[in-house]
């Protein structure tokens, strides 16, 4: 397949009088496609464990598992679909080619409340993890002050055109990860194996195992651990020689997150009771891995590792937030691109040449979903909930959008082929993106019964962007029969 794609959306959100040189932007190697999809993956574990353990109780690593395995549905399907098309949008743009306009606008709007959601989480608990330096961050009225004004700070920032990176640097992640591993392996050896009953009290207890539902709910929220599918498809555009290093970064993260995620899950529960990590108020569900720092049984540890957590997660959060409102913008001006938005939402500042409006209307949004936090401590219950309601439905219809394809275009290019196949009419349906689609919807139904905030908040935002949709084309329609008659 040829490497040039067009239109570039990145240059002409970013660098509009440049588009004649953007093949200088296919610069990403499998390294800088692993470290971008990692840095939202690894980000998430930072807060949505002590989420899943707010649900979940005992059964977070197997909720975490389950979800792990769902993972890897997505991360599949992705590796194909990037590989397909490598373009920006993933899923808006699988559904566009695999459906049509109107099922990739609901991807791609479904897939901007989960940047959304993921900014407003990632905000919330930066002040969690820099409480220690100053305790005062504690406080959920500070803490949720302060994340606005990092939203704030951040819609500042990106509206002046200050250098900013969707990516991680790769010494930063590999930083990162080496800290997760030195977490787990110390945890392991001197928590885990030392009392192994601990963690069997802790799963299997009186009073630690969820109920049925709250074990089906902690699976779907544990999909909060699992962000980075689409920023690695975001990239493909970026990527040299998409066809086979986007598969390859997939790969890599489903080795390394699910390896790390389960012993961090494990060492987690091995030190603290769920009840204490799922405690929003006195215990750690804001800060998870900051927890584990502090119940290393060693005061030299504990000296070494609660400052690095808290830096390092901090760091992480703070690029995460930011790389969703880039997210945003990249998306918005892709989706404005194909008359699935309005022009407006792409507009571009005149000075700084930056996305101003979808950036102010966006953090906007992000800063009015962070008010509950002033009242309801455990709020971002919900939040992570509203970011399955997102995300879920997104990697439904990029199922849906593969399948489709494989029916439809079964003769269309595919570097990167999932196997394992059914047969139907000549038709070559890969098994796991029918359980993709099969977990992913009926987890995404869940949601809807269960958890009535998500439900009603998706529901509006959906409709609210589908109204937009549908009167946009109404008016484009009446535009160009207006300028057909004269």
């Amino acid at each position: 397949m040829s490497n040039v794609w067009n239109p570039k959306p990145g240059n002409r959100v970013f660098r509009p009088r440049r588009v004649a040189g953007f093949h200088l932007k296919r610069v990403l190697g499998v390294p800088g496609l692993f470290s971008a999809g990692y840095g939202d993956v690894g980000s998430s574990i930072y807060y949505a464990l002590g989420i899943v353990a707010l649900v979940a109780l005992g059964a977070t690593p197997i909720a975490l598992g389950a979800a792990g395995v769902i993972y890897i549905f997505n991360a599949l399907t992705y590796a194909e679909g990037g590989a397909m098309i490598p373009e920006a949008g993933g899923s808006a743009s699988f559904a566009r080619h695999g459906f049509n306009n109107t099922i990739g606008f609901i991807a791609g709007w479904a897939l901007m409340l989960s940047y959304i959601v993921t900014m407003a989480i990632s905000a919330y608990t930066i002040p969690p993890y820099l409480s220690h330096f100053w305790p005062v961050l504690q406080d959920h009225n500070i803490g949720t002050l302060v994340a606005m004004g990092i939203i704030g700070f951040l819609m500042l920032v990106n509206i002046l055109g200050i250098k900013e990176s969707t990516r991680l640097n790769i010494l930063f992640i590999c930083l990162d990860i080496a800290t997760q591993v030195a977490i787990v392996v110390v945890g392991i050896v001197l928590i885990l194996s030392v009392n192994p009953g601990t963690l069997i009290q802790n799963m299997f207890g009186a009073g630690n195992w969820p109920s049925t539902p709250n074990l089906i709910m902690g699976i779907a929220i544990a999909a909060l651990c699992f962000t980075g599918v689409e920023t690695v498809s975001q990239l493909a555009e970026e990527t040299r020689e998409p066809a086979e290093r986007i598969p390859h970064a997939y790969i890599l993260m489903i080795v390394v997150v699910l390896v790390l995620f389960a012993g961090i899950s494990l060492v987690a529960l091995s030190a603290m009771t769920p009840q204490e990590l799922g405690d929003p108020v006195n215990g750690w569900a804001r800060d998870p891995i900051a927890g584990i720092a502090a119940h290393l049984p060693s005061e030299t540890l504990r000296s070494i590792f609660e400052p690095l957590v808290s830096i390092l997660a901090a760091t992480i959060l703070l690029t995460a937030t930011n790389a969703g409102l880039l997210g945003i913008s990249r998306l918005t001006y892709n989706m404005s691109s194909h008359n699935q938005l309005p022009k407006f939402f792409g507009k571009i500042q005149p000075r700084f040449r930056t996305p101003y409006i979808a950036i102010a209307i966006f953090c906007g949004i992000t800063i009015l979903l962070l008010l509950p936090g002033f009242t309801n401590p455990i709020f971002f219950e919900d939040l992570g909930a509203l970011y399955v309601f997102g995300s879920l439905l997104c990697f439904a219809l990029a199922h849906a959008s593969i399948l489709a394809l494989r029916i439809r275009k079964p003769d269309l290019p595919r570097p990167f082929k999932m196997g394992w196949n059914i047969h139907i009419k000549g038709k070559q349906l890969p098994v796991s993106a029918i359980l993709g689609l099969i977990t992913t919807s009926g987890i995404w139904g869940v949601i809807m019964v269960t958890r009535p905030f998500s439900r009603w908040a998706g529901l509006v935002w959906m409709g609210g962007g589908l109204l937009i949709f549908i009167l946009y084309n109404l008016y484009q329609r009446r535009k160009e029969k207006t300028e057909y008659f004269g």
